[in-house]
């Protein structure tokens, strides 16, 4: 085998048309077809692992995991043959487990595949015409049951398991929905077809009886152990504008008529076929997963729908909408999202879902924004990043960046990062790129289109097109390796430009066919080229001509490529050979067996050389090219390779073919012969940027500064506004709260009295319930004593009664079996009468049976007597003929065995003379490839000797400094230590301060409570004096009116008596105004009376309230005063308060100030202590006076340079004192501390 050895690293690519081609492993990684490997990807770390192909196989059709993820199922097609190869995943790496490859029964490839839910059992289905389920037992390599499920050559979509239940299976297919179950070594159908048959594409399992099925139409069914028990039906109208409007039509619980179709659709390319044409196209249902709260599936193109379970029905109802996002890079953005869903997968968790497209992309979504996004619909990302969808066609790397550039059919140019792994440039267009090409600066591209050759900037974020030629149908270009020139092929002419002028500088015309493949030497000075022509032909720039040609009519080149010192061209072609061409004539051929070499690569160092065949695989081997068959052969890719190209460093090998992946190789040589090549600078990081964008980006950037110094005033003014708001708010609540605490605290002192009343109530109540219980429980036990006394007597008669029962049906049994005896005594006689008669009837039929087996014995010897005779007849003829056939066949072997001895030793002594000339050339070849290769690793040897003495000097003066750093290191150390103790000791006494303020504060906090006891019991007694006030004010009302209506009726009087005194002349009228008089105001008279006897009263009332007056001043102004007394307590209280605060306030800053200390003295500490190694290595210990010189030096220094702390060195504060603002200590003041009330 060869030494040369190719990793595969990673891989840029997707094979979306394999069954089932994508699903989880584990929550981060997922497996997908990826050429011809499974591709194990970590979706948060970015690794990729390969579970590579068999050998000689010819791609992956379909693939299976179980559900425990321990094993994985692969269906491939080997030398035309269908094989199962499945894959322990649990192992690392993962290991071939089984194989099954021997199959009796026909067979050409299995085209689905499923496990059984404990992982026993594996379900395969064939595709037509055969179409056979067969049922695996795979640890064994056993059919357990084989059924042929369609006789008319319908496709089959998908097989699987029920999840519970290993023995019941379901099918879907063209035309089919079946339901199987595996009993006594045979599958069953159960259920059976009803309504007009369908093309089922996919189904899933909901439950144990429940299947969700999807078909060609759009429709979705619910099977429930196989009868159909919800349909509904999706409708995409796709108007010719780019808007769609996706409606769910009808959903019922009946069954609904649809018309039939009239094509069904067995594959996705036909499905694409018919849905083109009509303009209002029926979604297929291509994939379908269930999750806890329904299912997902495919709906249309682009779309994913969520249907959820219905809590109070057993059906769905649509959820969510999920999209596949328009691409802004694509060339017609409409038409990125039309893309099928092919596949779908939940994680584990379901966290994640993952889908699988036609275009060979990976999409993922959280599902947790699906619920976010509420009314609109969710979108997809890309998993990783846009993959190829098409036959890749151009491949080239730079020197400079770690860039790989692609072009594919399907109208993109991509530009990779093989470092990171990772998508750099993407830029989809209106033409095919049937050709690229990648400057060494890693800044330029050129790409041949269908219409023209363009040369493009790679932009930081673009591609950019500023030159296009007039070459069509460009299949072929090459920058030369000192990028100042670059070919480009039309038809069979190559066409030479300069990069620095872009002019044509010259045309190379000859080749009659089209020319395949191009290649510069090392020095740029030659082309190289080949074509469908059979000719190579070597160019020389300078003259424009041929140097050298070699032409082999039979022959259809491929590739060409030259050594690195250009005396030698290998060349690959449709013969199968790969040839080395020297001075236009082929010195060597070296056999492809049986198989096309489609590409070709040396390495730089002229070490390796590797090719990619038809069959997708890529063979390395060393140069010189070895005389047998020493190569290794491995794995890569699903189609004919296209592109090979080696890195710069020989380091990384990449590859390109017809399935649209690239795959990236890590090679070495296990001889180690000129492969490691240190790259003497790092990869550029430079890009490129147009002015216009910079000055574009630059404006943006000024708009956004404006903008954010803008939103920074509004939001200052807008904080300081709410600030006001605030602060007016936490004013109103303080005084809300305060007099609602007033409030609560007599409503708490009345219900405290209600509670007491209820408590004496309760007690009474209570020894009056338990004097009435006594009573009771008294009286029922006096009762129940007379009710047991009556209740036995009852039971002694009913004793008595059932005794004399007992006797009464002892005699009933003893009359029952004497009865019973005499009837069994008859019955016995009778049936034993009847036995006699059957045993003389058996007898007789026993005489007969005996006769006739005598008969038929004799009859049997006489057949066999005359078979025998027959028998002996037969074998001697057939004996005689036997011995015939032996002697002749004696006489032939004979014959034979002559002729072969005689061939054998012809064809011994030709193979021994060509194996010896052979072997002389080979170790000729040897012998000066190993005295070459000795010389230069001599040399190679001296120039490392020299480099490592001279690391080795640099490297003993390092150490020399660390030593010396390590010393002053030293003595920073000590003088650290001893500032650290002094501000401990500093920083204890402030602590003890600090508690004894605390301390202080608590007893003034405790004064102040009682302060705002005492001053609210005086104002209770001011409450008190002020109802008195009210009530004598009410009085002196009162008789203050009495007064004024007897001053009005002493008026009226004195009124009257005038009058009468005008008739004083006239004595009769005088004596009737006199009686008229009394008449009016006698009654008032008694009323003024009883006033009389009231005086003595009101003048008690009035000395009353003289006193009540004077008591009322003379508390006034102790109120007064005792309020003026309290008023300088407060303000004295608040002095010390403030004080205190600003004494906490000023500790803390300087304790948060030596913790600063502290923290960088112990930074510098933990320096000292990661250097202190080192410095064990010298020895070197500081003396008395060294410490002091550097302790004084220290005391020199300023004091900022040592200011550090640490929460380490540093005690903390109590919670309570630990940042806290000012405001914080009125907190606990009462109302009559605010500012109000001072």
């Amino acid at each position: 085998m060869s030494t040369v050895v190719a990793q595969s690293l990673h891989v840029f690519g997707l094979r979306s048309h394999v069954s089932n081609n994508v699903f989880f492993f584990d929550e981060q990684i997922i497996m997908f077809p990826s050429g011809n490997h499974c591709v194990k990807y970590n979706v948060d770390q970015k690794w990729q692992k390969f579970i590579p192909g068999s050998d000689k196989s010819q791609g992956m059709l379909a693939l299976a995991i179980s559900p425990n993820r321990r094993y994985l199922a692969v269906s491939e097609t080997v030398q035309d043959k269908p094989v199962i190869t499945i894959y322990e995943l649990s192992a690392i790496p993962c290991r071939k487990r089984k194989i099954l490859n021997n199959f009796d029964f026909p067979v050409q490839k299995f085209i689905c595949m499923a496990f059984s839910p404990d992982s026993k059992y594996l379900l395969t289905q064939t595709s037509p015409p055969e179409s056979n389920l067969v049922y695996w037992l795979w640890e064994k390599q056993k059919v357990m049951a084989i059924v042929r499920i369609d006789t008319q050559n319908n496709a089959v979509f998908q097989v699987s398991f029920n999840p519970q239940d290993n023995t019941q299976i379901c099918i879907t297919g063209n035309g089919m929905f079946k339901l199987l179950r595996f009993a006594e070594g045979t599958l069953k159908q159960t259920n059976f077809q009803r309504g007009e048959p369908q093309n089922y594409l996919a189904h899933t399992w909901v439950s144990d009886d429940k299947i969700i099925a999807g078909t060609d139409t759009g429709r979705l069914f619910l099977f429930e152990s196989g009868d159909q028990r919800w349909e509904t039906s999706i409708v995409v109208k796709e108007p010719t504008s780019e808007t769609k409007n996706l409606g769910v039509i009808q959903e019922s619980e009946s069954l609904i008529e649809f018309p039939a179709v009239t094509s069904p659709v067995p594959s996705y390319e036909q499905v694409m076929m018919t849905s083109s044409h009509s303009q209002l196209s029926l979604p297929q249902v291509f994939a379908i997963a269930a999750y806890s709260k329904g299912f997902a599936c495919s709906a249309g193109p682009g779309r994913v729908l969520l249907f959820e379970k219905m809590e109070d029905k057993e059906f769905y109802r649509e959820s969510r909408e999920i999209r596949i996002p328009v691409d802004p890079q694509s060339n017609d953005p409409s038409q990125s999202d039309k893309q099928d869903v092919l596949c779908m997968c939940f994680s584990p968790s379901e966290e994640t879902l993952i889908a699988s497209t036609s275009k060979n992309q990976l999409y993922s979504i959280t599902m947790s924004l699906t619920e976010i996004s509420k009314g609109e619909p969710a979108h997809f990302e890309y998993l990783m990043y846009p993959l190829h969808s098409a036959s890749i066609t151009g491949l080239d790397t730079c020197i400079r960046k770690p860039l790989i550039a692609t072009c594919s059919v399907d109208r993109s140019v991509r530009i990779w990062n093989y470092e990171s792994n990772s998508l750099e440039l993407f830029k989809e267009y209106q033409e095919e790129a049937y050709t690229i090409s990648l400057h060494p600066s890693g800044h330029y591209i050129v790409v041949g289109f269908a219409d023209k050759l363009r040369i493009m900037n790679l932009l930081i974020d673009d591609i950019r097109s500023f030159k296009e030629y007039s070459v069509r149908g460009c299949k072929e270009c090459s920058f030369s390796n000192g990028g100042h020139l670059f070919a480009a092929v039309n038809g069979n002419v190559i066409h030479i430009f300069s990069t620095t002028s872009l002019e044509n500088i010259s045309n190379l015309k000859g080749h009659t066919g089209k020319i395949r493949s191009v290649a510069w030497n090392t020095d740029d000075s030659k082309l190289i080229s080949c074509g469908t022509d059979g000719a190579v032909y070597e160019w020389s720039l300078s003259t424009g001509k041929r140097e050298t040609e070699c032409v082999l009519k039979s022959c259809s080149y491929n590739c060409v490529t030259i050594s690195p010192d250009g005396k030698i061209i290998f060349a690959v072609g449709s013969d199968q050979t790969l040839k080395e061409i020297a001075d236009s004539s082929v010195i060597r051929e070296m056999s492809a067996f049986d198989v096309t070499y489609t590409a070709v690569v040396i390495s730089h160092s002229g070490r390796m050389m590797f090719v990619g065949t038809s069959v997708g695989t890529i063979r390395a081997m060393k140069y010189p090219l070895p005389l047998q068959k020493e190569f290794n052969e491995y794995q890569a890719h699903a189609g004919p390779v296209t592109k090979m190209s080696l890195t710069f460093d020989d380091q990384f090998l990449l590859s390109v073919a017809e399935d649209g992946c690239l795959f990236t190789w890590k090679v070495f040589d296990k001889d180690g012969r000129g492969i490691k090549r240190e790259r003497e600078v790092g990869f550029a990081e430079e890009v490129l940027v147009t002015k216009t964008d910079m000055e574009e980006k630059a404006q943006v950037m000024l708009e956004l500064k404006t903008r954010v110094e803008e939103l920074k005033m509004e939001n200052e003014y807008q904080l300081r506004l709410k600030d006001m708001n605030y602060s007016e708010k936490i004013k109103e609540l303080t005084d809300k709260f305060l007099q609602e605490m007033e409030s609560l605290k007599t409503k708490n002192q009345v219900l405290k009295t209600e509670k007491e009343k209820q408590d004496v109530l309760h007690r009474e109540r209570m020894d009056d319930l338990l004097d009435k219980q006594s009573r009771e429980l008294q009286d029922l036990e006096c009762c129940n004593n007379q009710k047991l006394l009556l209740e036995y007597e009852k039971y002694q008669e009913l004793q008595l009664k059932s005794q004399r029962m007992q006797e009464e049906y002892e005699k009933q049994l003893r009359d029952n079996d004497e009865t019973k005896s005499q009837a069994l005594e008859e019955l016995t006689e009778f049936y034993e009468a009847k036995l006699q008669e059957k045993t003389t009837l058996l007898e007789e039929a026993q005489e007969d049976v005996r006769q006739q087996l005598r008969e038929f014995e004799e009859t049997k010897k006489q057949i066999e007597e005359d078979e025998d005779r027959e028998i002996q007849d037969i074998k001697t003829k057939y004996e005689k003929k036997l011995r015939d056939e032996k002697e002749s066949n004696l006489r032939l072997k004979g014959e034979t065995g002559i002729m072969r001895k005689k061939f054998s030793s012809l064809q011994k002594e030709i193979e021994e003379r060509t194996n010896d000339i052979e072997l002389l050339k080979g170790e000729q070849v040897k012998l000066q490839g190993v005295i070459k290769s000795l010389e230069k690793d001599i040399m190679g040897l001296k120039r490392e000797i020299q480099e490592r003495d001279e690391t080795i000097q640099d490297k003993e003066k390092r150490i020399y400094d660390l030593k010396k750093k390590n010393q002053e290191l030293e003595k920073f150390k000590f003088v650290l230590d001893y500032k650290i103790k002094e501000l401990k000791k500093q920083i204890e006494p402030r602590e003890n301060e600090i508690k004894v303020m605390k301390e202080q504060i608590q007893e003034m906090e405790a004064e102040l409570e009682r302060f705002h006891k005492q001053n609210t019991q005086l104002e209770l007694n001011i409450t008190e004096l002020w109802q008195k006030l009210r009530a004598t004010d009410q009085e002196m009302r009162r008789e203050r009116q009495k007064e004024w209506d007897l001053e009005a009726l002493v008026k009226r009087f004195k009124t009257d008596l005038h009058n009468c005194v005008a008739y004083i002349q006239e004595p009769r009228q005088l004596k009737e105004k006199v009686r008229a008089l009394f008449e009016k105001y006698v009654q008032r008279a008694d009323m003024v009376e009883i006033a009389g006897l009231n005086s003595d009263l009101q003048q008690e009332y009035a000395r009353q309230r003289e006193h009540l007056e004077r008591n009322l001043a003379t508390l006034k102004k102790k109120v007064v005063k005792e309020s003026e007394l309290h008023r300088t307590d407060y303000v004295r209280i608040m002095q010390e308060n403030v004080s205190l605060i600003k004494e906490i306030n000023e500790l803390r800053r300087e304790l948060k100030f030596t913790r600063s200390q502290v923290y960088d003295l112990e930074a510098a500490l933990k320096l000292t202590k990661k250097i202190r190694p080192e410095v064990s290595e010298t020895g070197n210990i500081i003396s008395g006076p060294e410490r002091q010189a550097l302790g004084s030096r220290g005391q020199r220094q300023p004091q900022t340079g040592l200011l550090l702390a640490s929460k380490a060195a540093s005690p903390k504060l109590p919670p309570a004192s630990g940042h806290t603002h000012p405001t914080a200590f009125w907190a606990p003041l009462p109302r009559a501390c605010s500012p109000k009330a001072l």
